[in-house]
């Protein structure tokens, strides 16, 4: 099988323009079904997919559990591994970033946190590579993602996907198929700051 070493967004062009024969294993790190429809759509020529449902800064666990039940409608074929949830796992690494607004330094703490343990799941159940849904959404730091995904890489000697499934009218792509599917698209990106911006533009 090619082992390719994506670490450019070039070399991430020519990976999903070309016929390598062999799909790899790739472990996909998801935030929401929304986010996810696009990548998948993008992937799914190319890649053997398993979904990594682990978001402890989903608040509540409520609508943790109701994000999940949304990848039911997603038509492609896929494996799906949802963590238990702990928003203290989350809390543990933000708490000293609360004051902070979105996009900030909090931001990029959450994505380490979960890039972090999708590298090592990723390593522990013999996957090829691994890669996250993140950065298809525009309010979602691409640059801070890959470097904290190829860091991961390096620690657990396993490849990471570089992407930015914003581009090329991802994001856009994303509504559409959000729409065609019926898909819950919600209103904050999941932390309970995040929920408190949402209330404070809505105010506005």
């Amino acid at each position: 099988m090619n082992n390719l070493n994506i670490d450019t967004l070039e070399k991430y062009k020519k990976f999903i323009s070309s016929n390598i024969g062999e799909k790899i294993k790739i472990l996909v790190h998801a935030c929401c079904a929304p986010c996810s429809s696009e990548v998948l759509n993008e992937l799914k020529s190319h890649c053997d997919i398993t979904i990594y449902y682990y978001n402890p800064n989903t608040y509540p666990k409520e609508e943790y559990d109701k994000r999940y039940g949304e990848f039911k409608k997603l038509p492609f074929t896929y494996d799906i591994i949802k963590e238990q949830y702990n928003e203290n796992e989350f809390f543990d690494i933000a708490k000293e970033y609360s004051h902070l607004k979105e996009g900030s330094i909090r931001c990029y703490k959450c994505y380490e946190l979960r890039l972090k343990q999708t590298a090592k799941k990723a390593k522990e159940l013999g996957f090829d590579y691994f890669t996250t849904t993140l950065s298809i959404s525009p309010y979602k730091h691409s640059s801070w993602i890959n470097e904290i995904g190829l860091r991961y890489a390096k620690e657990y000697n396993i490849n990471f996907l570089y992407s930015d499934f914003k581009k090329n009218d991802g994001y856009k792509k994303s509504i559409v198929l959000s729409k065609e599917y019926d898909l819950y698209r919600q209103e904050y990106c999941g932390c309970i700051y995040s929920i408190s911006e949402l209330e404070e533009r809505k105010s506005k």
